[in-house]
């Protein structure tokens, strides 16, 4: 059904253009899916765009030699190590560009371009249907409190009135060890009933920094 069109052991003007054109396609569509799901920064969403025809001219440059492509291998493993953590919905698009240059640089255009507005389709469709959406009742609670309080049970009586459940996920000190941050999953009892829960948690802790997220922190995420 697909079939490649460098078919020659020399690249042609041709080719290039129609490769590079697929490629800046496919990326344009991945970015623009992600921005519409994810709202992404806009150096992630060009960074996204363009990724496609940078893996397409490096492939292109590979053409079968074995160790110019153990070299491209290792040069793309240092990557991990310039970046920041991110959230695994960042690594599935970054993966996805990459796959669509890939299949752009080896010739397979229309393979690229079909690839791409399937699984962005699909991807799209996935997130607006909610299925994998967290309960609007989650909350992840970030508290700081000073040493001498007992983190185990400080706020068991404060959860016990507004959280249907509650679990303590991490614990570390910080400044030095004069302070604990606790981690919290809760599960609200009323929603609107959060800034009440706050007021208490602030009142407890010695009015140092309590955050409530609708996301996990980056850390715990994969």
């Amino acid at each position: 059904m697909f079939s490649t069109i460098l078919v020659n052991t020399e690249l042609t003007l041709a080719e290039i253009a129609i490769c590079s054109a697929a490629a800046i396609v496919c990326g344009l569509i991945i970015a623009l899916c992600y921005k519409a799901a994810a709202h992404p920064s806009k150096s992630f969403a060009l960074t996204t765009a363009m990724l496609p025809v940078m893996v397409m001219i490096v492939i292109m440059m590979v053409n079968g030699n074995l160790g110019v492509g153990v070299a491209v291998a290792g040069s793309f493993s240092l990557v991990r190590f310039r970046s920041l953590p991110g959230k695994a919905s960042d690594i599935a698009a970054v993966f996805l560009a990459m796959a669509a240059g890939l299949a752009c640089g080896t010739g397979y255009a229309t393979f690229a371009l079909t690839m791409t507005i399937g699984i962005c389709l699909i991807s799209y469709g996935l997130y607006k249907s909610g299925l994998f959406s967290q309960p609007e009742s989650l909350r992840y609670l970030t508290i700081t409190i000073p040493e001498d309080l007992d983190y185990a049970n400080v706020f068991a009586d404060i959860f016990k009135s507004f959280t249907k459940s509650h679990k303590l996920t991490a614990m570390k000190t910080v400044n030095l060890g004069a302070l604990y941050e606790l981690r919290y999953e809760v599960t609200l009892k009323e929603p609107e009933e959060e800034k009440a829960m706050l007021d208490q948690i602030r009142t407890r802790n010695g009015n140092l920094t309590v955050q409530s997220s609708l996301m996990a922190p980056i850390g715990t995420e994969l």
